[in-house]
């Protein structure tokens, strides 16, 4: 290949990333494809059967809520001490009597709504990581600074439909105020959905009247007279079987305001629940009932999601294990069970044990990312960046995750069967023995005909090498750095961005920095 040719070669590579970039923005997605399913109506039935009898029998702690017990009590459920026995249907007759199949998640930009639930999905960064690392300063504890910029590269991509929650810690707050810094981020950078804090009912209130300002006249519903859902919260089972009082405290502060609870149990199989998919899975469905059932006693009709996070375990070391073949099950199964139940589903991701942005990473991540897509989770939390199994957020891995993330969102296209879909011109035009390059049909397609990585290296052995035999890892770290250079804030209002601080300045001076 001559020098010439490297160059055409690089600025047409150039130019069809270009073309992908600014293609319409999906605000989520709407599967065409069917789900896949591992279990039919008889085992699925099993594990439900087994579900009612760990509710029934077994029972539920709620743990220093004494609210919590008497709203169940109030509901005939069998309450000794923090133990909670539910009879068996209860639960279900409770979430299927009143929450819904599907929502809209509101936006400050109501082009970025998400619907959630049904035959859609949408692609969440991941949460909750106390680390962060990249390429040139490697692994340290989250600022403020990664924070925001964790959200800036989730609005510059096009496959992540959400801006998160808790991206990373920002440790150089102070624990008890660090929420309004990390919400208020979310509203001021970007204009896509976002999570609220829930590590104390205050900080979840706080989020609550954040969000009443940001969205000021939108945030009722004039034909229900309630509010509308603005933010999605993640409320754990402190599993096994079991919820403590900082999560369902959290929980009635979302649901009397309307706003979603992500009802997970958290499981590390093998430590947190049986070893086996079957017992992992009724585990998880009697826990994930249990805390959506609560939220539709205090309030009926407030959205809620199922939620599953079960991860394998090496029984050699303890260390959670990910992209393993058990999890997959549990997510599928899972998946199943929620459709029966007619509630959305959280799962998934790009989940991953690896330190680096490596081949482990990538393949970790695929195992997790492809059962994500074909089971049909709604809420895919964890779809980028999550390194360390979750201790770390990669700048690097955000890149390679996202980039996964438009491959699984052309997939769930489906098969276009329109008459371009079916080329039918194509092939009378080309005819046998030649080929299709010059026809009319490829000319009128070429810019968006296949999903064209903006990270990946297709070209030569040779043209590889003289662009500076660049890896993965550092090609995404050139890629997160382009991005923040070229990020530009949407605009916000003024006087709700004033409005927002003064609440803000105002509840930071009434009471003093602490780290718990």
């Amino acid at each position: 290949m001559t020098t010439t040719t490297r160059r055409r070669s690089s600025r047409s590579s150039a130019s069809r990333r270009g073309a992908q970039a600014a293609a319409p923005i999906q605000p989520y997605i709407t599967r065409q494809i069917p789900y896949f399913e591992v279990l039919g109506d008889e085992g699925l039935s099993v594990i439900e059967n087994n579900a009612e009898t760990i509710l029934e029998e077994v029972g539920i702690d709620f743990r220093d809520d004494e609210e919590a017990l008497q709203i169940w009590r109030d509901a005939g459920a069998d309450v000794q001490g923090e133990r909670v026995r539910m009879p068996r249907g209860l639960c279900r007759q409770l979430i299927q009597a009143s929450a819904p199949r599907q929502f809209t998640q509101h936006a400050r930009n109501p082009e970025r709504n998400v619907e959630i639930g049904g035959a859609n999905t949408v692609f969440v960064p991941a949460y909750g990581s106390p680390f962060v690392y990249d390429l040139d300063k490697g692994r340290r504890y989250g600022t403020l600074e990664d924070f925001q910029n964790f959200i800036k590269l989730a609005y510059m991509s096009p496959s992540i439909h959400h801006s998160g929650g808790t991206i990373c810690e920002p440790v150089d707050l102070p624990v008890n105020k660090r929420h309004f810094d990390m919400v208020y981020s979310h509203m001021k950078y970007s204009d896509k959905p976002f999570m609220g804090s829930v590590t104390h009912p205050d900080r979840a209130q706080d989020t609550v009247e954040m969000a009443k300002i940001l969205f000021g006249e939108r945030w009722i519903d004039p034909d229900t007279g309630k509010p509308r859902t603005c933010v999605v919260n993640l409320i754990n089972a402190n599993s096994p079987m079991t919820f403590d009082d900082t999560m369902l405290g959290a929980a009635k502060v979302y649901a009397r305001a309307n706003q979603a609870c992500i009802i997970t149990p958290f499981i590390l199989a093998g430590a947190m629940s049986p070893v086996t998919v079957a017992g992992t899975a009724a585990q998880t469905l009697a826990e994930a009932m249990a805390g959506m059932a609560f939220v539709q006693l205090v309030n009926p009709g407030a959205p809620v999601i199922m939620g599953s996070f079960a991860s394998s375990m090496s029984m050699q070391s303890g260390a959670p294990t990910f992209g393993t073949p058990e999890p997959a099950l549990v997510l599928y199964i899972m998946a199943n069970l929620a459709r029966r139940l007619g509630v959305p589903f959280r799962s998934g991701g790009s989940l991953t044990a690896s330190k680096l942005p490596d081949a482990q990473a990538a393949s970790e991540s695929a195992n997790t990312l492809l059962p994500t897509t074909l089971g049909g989770v709604n809420f895919a939390l964890h779809s980028a960046g999550w390194m360390e199994g979750g201790l770390a957020m990669g700048y690097e891995k955000f890149i390679m995750d996202a980039d996964q993330t438009g491959m699984m969102q052309t997939m769930l296209k489906g098969v276009d069967l329109s008459e371009n879909g079916q080329a039918m011109d194509a092939i009378r035009e080309v005819g046998p023995g030649q080929h299709f390059l010059g026809c009319a049909h490829t000319q009128a397609n070429f810019k968006n005909a296949f999903y064209l990585s903006p990270i990946t290296d297709n070209n030569s052995f040779e043209q590889w090498d003289v662009d500076g035999r660049l890896d993965m890892g550092q090609r995404a770290n050139a890629r997160w750095k382009k991005l923040l250079a070229e990020y530009q804030a949407p605009e916000l209002d003024p006087a709700i961005d004033a409005a927002l601080l003064a609440y803000i300045e105002e509840r930071k001076a009434s009471f003093p920095d602490s780290n718990i």
